[in-house]
């Protein structure tokens, strides 16, 4: 057994890394390759290499293909370029204009991972020969007694599992992930040592086809004419302004909301409560009007045991990213979704955002926010 889980020797083994040009795809690559496994490098052009170039560290713009290739060539491996232009726009990018004029809040990122590079590419690389996808990101695939699981990372600050919560059971199988157990300057560590130039590249923080960082312009610009006025509400009802158009805003947001100093009863600041696209109204309210108990999820990835419906389970969920774990119980429906009771209210809960479910360290699945409340 090798340290990929696999039975074969190292160098009669076959890897495909995704190298996006970064840091951590690029240490994955240089890991793997010390190990002596047959690795081969693919990086995915997924749109417009000008624009692209106005974003540095973009993920998979025109640098970061150079920066990829160079690593190749340092560390000694063949290195592919694939056009993926065509399914990005489709899956990923329309998606993402098409949620926010629901007035959502989308997630890209986990698009991107579900339907591009843990479909397509996954496909390639077994069309390749290859035994397994290696990527850089920060979770962990542990082997349980009923298959491969998957796991936090074991640097909290560093760990993706919200954003992989639809990969499949059969993804899961062939997909692994070298840089799990490892920290940030671990990794960083790592690429000094194997000479890489992107060393001190700078994480990507940003939507990677978002080149400045706004939304609603790049939704405007893929839905021409669909970014419309229209008025911002308190929940009481009075009308307290315009807004440029629906897609500026999120549920939770505070700032930037263009009614000045106007603030709710007893001064109190006012948050985006919900949105209304097909009125094309922001409704805002005090703090308290965010607090929602119950979530639907929709379109659920499941990785844990099977539950038989309408059967509470205790889990902990992350419903944005960047938020801590709330405790919850949750319940499969009759109509495929599922029902979360948050055991306390949380707040600024967005549709669109995903719902990911844990026990422990695990992931048991996810889906999208679909509704909520009180």
């Amino acid at each position: 057994m090798n340290s990929l889980g696999l039975s074969k020797r190292p160098q009669d083994t076959r890897v495909v890394v995704a190298m996006s040009g970064g840091v951590d795809s690029s240490v994955t690559a240089a890991m793997l390759r010390e190990e002596g496994y047959d690795v081969v490098g693919i990086t995915l052009q997924l749109y417009d290499h000008g624009l692209a170039l106005q974003k540095a560290g973009a993920c998979c713009a025109g640098q970061d293909i150079y920066d990829a290739r160079q690593v190749a060539e340092r560390i000694g491996i063949p290195h592919y370029v694939l056009d993926y232009e065509g399914r990005f726009s489709q899956d990923v990018m329309d998606d993402f204009a098409d949620s926010y004029l629901r007035g959502e809040t989308p997630i890209p990122c986990v698009r991107c991972n579900q339907r591009v590079k843990f479909r397509d590419l996954l496909n390639t690389a077994r069309d390749l020969g290859a035994e397994a996808l290696a990527t850089g990101h920060y979770v962990r695939r542990v082997e349980g007694t009923h298959g491969a699981e998957l796991h936090r990372a074991a640097d909290p600050g560093k760990d993706q599992s919200y954003f992989l919560f639809a990969t499949t059971r059969d993804q899961l199988g062939f997909l692994r992930f070298p840089l799990g157990g490892l920290t940030k300057p671990e990794t960083r560590a790592l690429a000094e040592r194997h000479g890489l130039e992107v060393a001190a590249k700078p994480d990507s923080q940003d939507i990677c086809f978002v080149p400045n960082g706004d939304y609603a312009e790049v939704v405007a610009k893929l839905r021409p004419g669909s970014v419309e006025p229209g008025e911002i509400v308190h929940i009481d009802g009075r009308v307290l302004g315009r807004h440029r158009g629906v897609v500026h805003y999120t549920v939770g947001q505070r700032k930037g909301l263009g009614i000045g100093g106007i603030r709710g009863g007893e001064e109190e600041a006012l948050y985006v409560v919900r949105l209304e696209p097909a009125q094309r109204r922001v409704v805002v309210g005090p703090r308290r009007d965010l607090a929602r108990s119950v979530v639907t999820v929709r379109e659920i990835n499941w990785l844990g045991s099977a539950l038989p419906e309408g059967d509470g389970l205790e889990v902990s969920v992350k419903l944005r990213s960047a938020q801590a774990p709330a405790a919850a119980t949750w319940r499969f429906a009759a109509d495929g979704t599922a029902r979360v009771d948050l055991h306390e209210p949380q707040h600024g809960i967005a549709p669109g955002q995903a719902c990911v479910v844990y026990q422990g360290d695990r992931v048991l699945g996810g889906g999208w926010i679909a509704a909520t409340a009180s």
